[in-house]
């Protein structure tokens, strides 16, 4: 139970220095926010737990192809934003539009045999 704690803690913190550089600096803010820190404390925790290259492996490889859908969030809330819609619907169906993307890469990856 300490190392959950402990886990939260630390990517909290992440987190926290995260959106408080993107109130002053929000294109340095980004930059934090963007480096792929979950997935690497992600790594850390999981080889901590679990030191399986093959699993480690697995787990790496299909982080990549889960990115990919997750990408055009990136360019459509900004786009709703610009457009006048709210923060709040924007990033609703910024979401919305991910979890789509989501699905149809966990239905198409099999038949491109990728596996996730």
């Amino acid at each position: 139970m300490l190392f959950l704690a402990l886990k939260a803690l630390i990517s909290g913190i992440l987190i926290a220095i995260a959106s408080t550089l993107a109130k002053r600096y929000p294109g340095f803010g980004a930059l934090v926010a963007s480096l792929p820190l979950v997935s690497v404390l992600g790594m850390i925790w999981l080889w901590g737990e679990k030191p399986d290259p093959a699993n480690m492996a697995a787990h790496v490889q299909a982080t990549f192809w889960y990115v990919l859908p997750s990408l055009p969030m990136f360019l459509i809330i900004p786009a709703l934003l610009r457009a006048g819609i709210g923060f709040w619907p924007a990033l609703g169906l910024g979401c919305a539009l991910t979890v789509l993307l989501y699905l149809g890469m966990v239905a198409l990856a099999p038949r491109l045999g990728i596996a996730l």
